[in-house]
């Protein structure tokens, strides 16, 4: 008994290593080959270019005047002046803390879009584990129900049967044969869903085929087991950690921050622009060379921008605030969600473990230990539960796998 549990105890961590496995491979390449982030990285980079062109100096200007005389138009003036205005030094340090903030911001949402595309792809497959096997179990059905039929058909040419019962079976067959049809077209579905968020090339599976590359399936890309993703027994302090490594409140948090840098940069407003250059006047036979000093006083163009920034500033404080309660909230609600799901799951283990086995009825439905009518009563509650717990399965892995988003 000790062995075969340490066997099975091995087999299911196999497993479960082997679908992490699988599901990481898949979501390296999605990372790799999906277009909307490689767009997404292209649109940060020219961002970020754009901000730090805001705090370069401005163009220098170069004029040139030719001035005569009224009366004698002998005598004539040029005046040449090249001058180059920039602000205050203070502005360019303040307003490049201020560019590094709005980066680091840029690639927290840069960041948390792509782990929400990794968790479409993560999602697509968990459903893909999901609906193989379900299809394993629908193939059985089907293949119990074709034997049953055949059998029947045999019964009803002999009249051992009815004719009630053959076309019940019948019917049977006929509706677990669609519910296989249509699992199989979602299961494609999902696939091709794969394939697109891989920027439409093709997978790489998850494990080496013997036979060279093979078209998508669950089994070549590695997708037939879920990860092994225990409940937490304490959340709080994960959820703390969860929060504190999330892209999209990292990138609230840079955006404050950069919000009061801003503020900052609007009260050094005040400060003059310089202006240096130099200046060349071409009397006649009397040329005078000089340097130009200027300054500009920002009476009116600063005006109003200091309490527009702080109203920017309080705004983006309160915006972090909301999103990290939201955030907490939401992360609560999938974790009590996630224990529901585990408790039925775990009872619907323990039913199946008393339970009558499939085997079992069919010999008594042979035996003639019991109708027809109590054999189809009885297998069809057992593969409704069955179907139940592996949706039942289905939905823990989505709801854990948004736990953990952030982890991605």
């Amino acid at each position: 008994m000790k062995k075969t549990i340490i066997i099975c105890a091995c087999l299911a961590l196999a497993a479960g290593v082997h679908a992490q496995s699988g599901i990481e491979a898949i979501l390296q390449q999605v990372e790799a080959n999906n277009k909307e982030l490689q767009a997404n990285a292209r649109t940060t980079e020219a961002q970020k270019l754009e901000n730090r062109a805001s705090n370069n100096l401005a163009d220098p200007t170069l004029s040139y005047a030719h001035l005569w005389d009224s009366q004698d138009k002998n005598i004539t003036v040029g005046e040449l002046v090249i001058a180059q205005s920039f602000d205050f030094p203070s502005l360019y340090v303040s307003r490049a803390r201020l560019n590094r903030l709005k980066a680091n911001s840029l690639d927290a949402q840069a960041n948390a879009q792509r782990q929400a595309i990794l968790l479409q792809a993560q999602e697509a497959c968990l459903d893909i584990i999901h609906l193989s096997r379900q299809q394993q179990l629908l193939d059985e059905r089907l293949k119990n129900a074709e034997e049953l039929a055949a059998y029947y058909r045999r019964r009803l040419e002999t009249g051992d049967a009815s004719t009630l019962e053959t076309n019940k079976i019948n019917l049977e067959l006929l509706n677990v044969r669609t519910e296989a049809r249509m699992n199989r077209t979602a299961l494609d579905s999902k696939l091709k869903e794969l394939t697109t968020l891989n920027g439409n090339l093709s997978l790489v599976p998850g494990r080496p085929m013997p036979d060279g590359p093979a078209a998508a399936t669950a089994q070549n890309l590695g997708l037939t087991d879920y990860p092994s993703v225990p409940l937490p027994a304490d959340f709080g302090p994960l959820c703390e950690e969860l929060l504190a490594s999330d892209p999209a409140l990292l990138s609230l948090r840079q955006e404050s921050q950069a919000a009061q840098k801003q503020l900052s940069v609007s009260r050094q407003g005040w400060l003059p622009g310089l202006e240096l250059g130099y200046r060349r006047n071409t009397e006649s036979r009397h040329p005078l060379n000089g340097l130009v000093v200027g300054f500009s006083f920002p009476i009116f163009q600063n005006h109003g921008k200091v309490k527009a920034a702080r109203s920017q500033a309080l705004s983006a404080d309160f915006r972090e605030e909301n999103a990290r309660l939201s955030a907490s909230t939401a992360l609560w609600q999938l974790y009590d969600e996630a224990c529901n799901l585990h408790a039925s799951m775990q009872e619907y283990a323990e039913t199946f473990g008393r339970q009558q086995d499939l085997k079992l009825l069919r010999q008594a439905l042979d035996g003639g230990q019991i109708s027809m009518i109590e054999y189809f009563v009885e297998v069809s509650v057992i593969y409704q539960s069955q179907a139940n717990l592996l949706q039942l399965e289905n939905q823990y892995q989505k709801v854990m796998a948004k736990i953990y988003k952030s982890r991605l």
